[in-house]
């Protein structure tokens, strides 16, 4: 892990082009001289929130009182389908340190998001390896889900009453709150020292629509990747990165310059993505959830990949459910 950590620092900080030190002086900045990442938008279109009801967005559906073998789906459900498949396809990050990126010993993706995808690979076909990973960014998410390309999306998504009318969700399978990642040295502590200053989020997330909305109006920047969000922060074209917590600590931990900080501006409970006409799926996934947390499988996972940037492993989120 430290070799791989050292080989992402040493990718990142390259990926800013050496203009750590040149993107201290704002007139440098000011002139565009560093290109930007692509697809950024500077500022960012905020949508509109879509009228939802109100739900509890932890709650999911019950699993099954009883999990069937590995290799013997019942007839006719969603896990059969895939099962004759062959593989179940799940769309990840491949930007997200420690949770679904790429290995640069290995090339292979790893992370704590991509064992969650193998543990249910593994519940269905009795092998973790029968799993097609999907990279998709951050907008991509719930298209995947409702067009059918993927089984199932596993990339920090936030559960919340507006998603759930465009797809289903599992339980929560990890807590975090929004937060800042800035500058060491940089003054800024807290949103309220970012009034008409760039914070940057993945488009499509929930995060830029929290941006926007706190009091000191900074400015929100979109871009299709949080890797692109740091290395515009290490280029100085923008002043903070605001996303999940959980995230900010893996890109701390891959530039060390960096530091979070600020009070939680927002809840933001990650579950499994799932179409809507697949309750089964969602059922079963919830199985293998339970039986993850049970069996030590969940934490060992969290130690693996998130204790070095997040603390000592603390109780999985616990099920909620609706039925």
């Amino acid at each position: 892990m430290k070799r791989v950590a050292a080989l992402l620092i040493l990718l990142t900080l390259l990926a800013g082009c050496g203009s750590a030190s040149r993107s201290q002086d704002p007139a440098y900045a000011g002139k565009g001289s560093v290109p930007l990442p692509e697809n950024v938008q500077d500022p960012a279109e905020v949508p509109s929130a879509a009228p939802a009801p109100t739900c509890t967005p932890r709650a999911s559906l019950r699993p099954p009182a009883s999990m069937p073998a590995p290799g013997k789906m019942p007839s006719g459900s969603t896990m059969a389908k895939i099962a004759a498949r062959g593989r179940l396809i799940v769309g990840v990050d491949q930007n997200a340190y420690l949770f679904g990126f790429r290995d640069p010993a290995t090339g292979d993706l790893a992370g704590f998001e991509i064992e969650m995808a193998r543990a249910v690979a593994k519940a269905i076909f009795g092998d973790p390896e029968k799993v097609q990973f999907l990279a998709i960014t951050t907008a991509d998410r719930i298209p995947v889900i409702q067009d059918g390309r993927a089984d199932l999306v596993i990339r920090t998504m936030t559960m919340n009453c507006e998603r759930w009318q465009q797809i289903s969700f599992s339980t929560e399978y990890l807590a975090s709150r929004q937060r800042l990642l800035v500058r060491r040295g940089s003054g800024i502590k807290e949103f309220a020292d970012l009034a008409d200053r760039k914070v940057c989020a993945t488009r499509g997330s929930t995060s830029i629509r929290t941006i926007a909305a706190q009091p000191a109006k900074p400015v929100p920047v979109a871009t299709d990747s949080t890797l692109d969000c740091l290395v515009m922060l290490q280029q100085g074209q923008v002043d903070a990165v605001s996303t999940i917590d959980v995230l900010l600590a893996g890109l701390a931990a891959q530039d060390p310059t960096t530091e979070v900080v600020g009070t939680p501006v927002s809840d933001e409970p990650s579950g499994i993505g799932i179409n809507k006409d697949s309750a089964d799926l969602v059922r079963f996934v919830n199985g293998v959830l339970e039986q993850i947390r049970a069996d030590g499988t969940w934490a060992a996972s969290y130690r693996r990949w998130l204790s070095s940037a997040l603390g000592p492993v603390p109780a999985p989120p616990q099920p909620v459910y609706r039925d």
